[in-house]
């Protein structure tokens, strides 16, 4: 009976070993798991430390960069009165090594393209203008009412226009409801909020079109030949691109320049045009490690010996 007796006592224990190993090994494993988590939470707050530090630099370098653009537009307005694309300003600026990073950006003329605030005028709608803007949807292969969407947009009425007009009874009838703007776009991106400028129209838009703060005339030295072509009238898009390969060989010295090239049956007022330009788009990009940043301004240099910063967008 004793040997029975002991090994039922024997038999009885085995299963609370095991038992007592499966917590032990739970408790471990648990441990295991904490201690992973904490190492992990650690090594994701010091990532998140460095790619912190890392941005807030590349910040700081964009901040540079952009200072180094305002010195070079400054020389550049005292060295000469035109402005074209042979001009160190126009080149793209190579990648320059900055400590574990580089540094990066390009400025571009917006008197290159059509600004589309010119589309209003003491809050009316220019007829001229609005019928450059209307030239140039047609080049672009875009709807013509856009325009007048866009004039409804900017003037100060709430009278739409005959053509695809839209004032604010059709933005207000929306989900989510809007008024329309009546004032100037203060940039292009707003485009988005305005009747028939979807995401496609926008893009096809874009490289021809700016949103500048007063009335500008166009640079016939850095424009486009699809924004030559809308500025004067009966101009087809092969006669701008012939213009356009004339002054790669020759830049244009003055509107006069201009003026004399033109094939016969051509003209446009000097008050359309220029060969100098006050407004610039500067985009900066650095990179330190994984950490990015990337900004954007627009400069206006109107007679003042350091170029102003009209605003500017850091991402």
């Amino acid at each position: 009976m004793r040997h029975t007796g002991s090994g039922t006592a024997a038999a009885a224990s085995r299963p609370e070993k095991g038992v007592a190993i499966v917590l032990a090994m739970g408790v471990a494993a648990m441990a295991a798991m904490a201690a992973t988590a904490i190492m992990v939470t650690q090594s994701t707050w010091m990532r998140q430390r460095e790619l912190s530090a890392g941005h807030a630099q590349a910040q700081v370098l964009v901040q540079t960069g952009l200072d180094w653009v305002r010195v070079v537009l400054s020389e550049d307005r005292r060295t000469t009165a035109v402005d074209h694309l042979g001009e160190p300003w126009a080149l793209r600026l190579a990648p320059v090594p900055v400590e574990q990073g580089e540094l990066a950006g390009y400025i571009e003329d917006q008197q290159g393209r059509f600004n589309l605030n010119n589309l209003v005028s003491g809050g009316k709608v220019s007829p001229s203008h609005l019928a450059q803007f209307k030239r140039l949807l047609a080049v672009l292969e875009l709807p013509a009412e856009l325009a007048e969407a866009l004039a409804d947009w900017i003037d100060a009425d709430s009278e739409p226009q005959p053509l695809g007009g839209a004032e604010s009874e059709y933005y207000l009838a929306l989900d989510p409801p809007y008024l329309a703007a009546n004032r100037p776009l203060v940039d292009a991106s707003e485009l988005a909020l305005v009747r028939g400028f979807d995401d496609v129209v926008r893009a096809r838009l874009g490289p021809f079109v700016t949103a500048l703060p007063r009335s500008t005339l166009v640079n016939v030295n850095t424009a486009p030949a699809e924004v030559l072509a809308a500025t004067i009238e009966g101009m087809d898009l092969d006669v701008a691109r012939g213009l356009v390969a004339q002054r790669e060989r020759a830049y244009f010295r003055s509107a006069d320049d201009f003026i004399s090239r033109l094939t016969r049956g051509l003209a446009v007022s000097p008050g359309n045009i220029s060969v100098r330009s006050d407004y610039f788009l500067v985009t900066m990009r650095v990179t330190i490690g994984e950490a990015q940043a990337r900004g954007t301004a627009l400069l206006v240099r109107d007679g003042a010996a350091w170029p102003t910063v009209i605003w500017r967008k850091y991402l």
